[in-house]
């Protein structure tokens, strides 16, 4: 199917609707602000189109649904998307009929009602699409089990590094090689700082010894008369 499955041909099929549908119900707001007849014409025909559009989504999503994972949370989910879009789909189809049988003999009061039609389908619209969001990423809808289970181990287990790939960081830390900045300027610290009760000499004292001193005798000057201590 041109490389697509049935879930990825509904995610494709979906954007071009949403977009148009949304887009007849402005021109449609802007018809009736301006009462310019091109902007009634161009809610026309994105309406029109849309709406063929919507229809080719809505059978893409049937069969996806038949060949998805999901569990039951997600089918609750689904089954309201589904009803949803259903609804979208008969508005705008219905809208569509009615506009191309009645366009050009449309009162004042029909085109009002065409108008609400068009706003209130819009609306289910939006809540259409805010469920098949919710479908793909709280769900992980169209996501095989496979395919979900092995990303999860990613994500959960880290990654691999190729060979020879490694963190630099990781390995500084690691090997004890390299201390912190903080506890080599503390070793250094420490080893040129005295130890208590050391005396140190300021800078530019002569050298000393801190030996003590030895007793000397005493000794007359020559020719004193010998004596008795």
């Amino acid at each position: 199917m041109l490389g697509y499955d049935w879930p990825r041909l509904h995610a494709a099929l979906n954007d071009l609707p949403v977009a148009l549908l949304l887009m007849a119900a402005l021109f449609e707001l802007l018809a009736l602000a301006t009462r310019k007849e091109s902007f009634r014409q161009v809610s026309f025909w994105t309406l029109i189109v849309g709406a063929i559009g919507g229809l080719a989504a809505v059978l893409s999503g049937l069969q996806a649904e038949e060949g998805i994972d999901h569990g039951s949370a997600a089918h609750e989910v689904m089954e309201t998307h589904e009803l949803l879009a259903f609804v979208t789909l008969g508005i705008f189809g219905l809208l569509a009929v009615w506009r191309i049988w009645r366009e050009r003999r449309m009162g004042t009061a029909e085109r009002s009602l065409a108008l609400a039609l068009t706003l209130g389908g819009a609306g289910v619209l939006i809540a259409t699409a805010n469920y098949g969001g919710r479908l793909v990423f709280d769900h992980a809808a169209g996501i095989s089990t496979e395919v979900l289970t092995a990303e999860a181990q990613q994500r959960t287990g880290g990654h691999e590094h190729a060979p020879g790939e490694e963190h630099g960081d990781e390995d500084d830390d690691d090997d004890g090689e390299h201390p912190p900045a903080a506890s080599m300027a503390g070793d250094s610290a420490a080893a040129s700082s005295p130890a208590p009760g050391n005396h140190v000499d300021p800078p530019g004292t002569p050298p000393h010894s801190h030996e003590p001193k030895k007793a000397t005798g005493h000794t007359d000057p020559p020719g004193t008369p010998a004596h008795e201590h």
